[in-house]
C-alpha cells in the first residue's frame, strides 16, 4: 500500500547509536498502525500506566484512533525503531499536541520501551519534539506525569523543564519548559515536497 503523506517533515529524521545499534527516529506513519499497537503491547504494565495513566493490556481503539490523527502540525508524533534484517521494532514514541485555547503551548508524552530505557532515546526523541515545536512558534512544552516516574521526571529536569507538584492531584507533578526561538530549526528545513 503507497500513501501520499503531504508536507511530511523529513527533516525529522534522524538516526542515534545505543547500545551499539543504531536507532531511527522518524515522524510516525499511517501504516506504522500495527507498529504502535505492538510497541503498546510490549510495554510493562509499570510502563504504559506511566505513559497513559491508566491501566490497560491492549490500545484501546478510540485511544489508538485519537493517536493516529497526526497532521505534522499541531500534532507530531515521532517513533525509534530499531531493524533486524527486514524485522522493525518500535523502541520508543513522543508526540506532541497544540493545545486547542492556547497556540503556544503543546502537551508532550514519550514512552521508552522498558529494555531501551536510560540510553538517550527518551532524550533524543525530547529534542526533536522540541526543536520541531519551536518551529511552529510553540513557545511553552508540558506534561503532566506521575511523581513515582522518576525516569520521566529525571529526563525533564535534565532537559531544562521545570518539575512541580500538581495541586489538583498530589499524584502526579507538572513538567514544563518555556522554548526558544532559537530552538526551532531553520524554516527551509520544515518540509519536503
Amino acid at each position: 500500500m503507497t500513501y501520499t503523506i503531504p508536507r511530511y517533515p523529513v527533516h525529522l529524521i534522524d538516526f542515534v547509536s545505543v547500545k551499539g545499534r543504531r536507532v531511527t527516529i522518524r515522524p510516525m506513519l499511517p501504516q506504522d498502525f500495527r507498529l504502535q499497537r505492538e510497541f503498546f503491547r510490549s510495554l510493562s504494565a509499570g510502563a504504559r500506566y506511566s505513559r497513559f495513566m491508566a491501566a490497560f493490556n491492549e490500545l484501546p481503539d478510540a485511544v489508538a484512533e485519537r493517536l493516529g490523527k497526526i497532521d505534522y502540525r499541531s500534532h507530531v508524533a515521532l517513533l525509534a525503531e530499531v531493524f533486524d534484517g527486514s524485522n522493525e521494532t518500535m523502541v520508543g514514541e513522543a508526540r506532541y499536541v497544540v493545545d486547542e485555547h492556547d497556540s503556544t503551548a503543546c502537551e508532550f508524552a514519550i514512552a521508552v520501551a522498558d529494555n531501551w530505557q536510560r540510553c538517550g532515546i527518551g532524550r533524543a526523541l525530547l529534542a526533536q519534539l522540541e526543536r520541531e515545536a519551536a518551529a511552529w512558534g510553540i513557545r511553552r512544552m508540558r506534561a503532566d506525569t506521575l511523581y513515582d516516574n522518576k525516569a520521566m521526571r529525571g529526563l525533564a529536569a535534565e532537559s531544562g523543564y521545570a518539575v512541580r507538584a500538581n495541586p489538583e492531584d498530589a499524584r502526579l507533578v507538572k513538567l514544563e519548559k518555556e522554548l526558544s526561538a532559537l530552538t526551532a530549526l531553520p524554516s527551509e528545513q520544515q518540509f519536503a515536497a
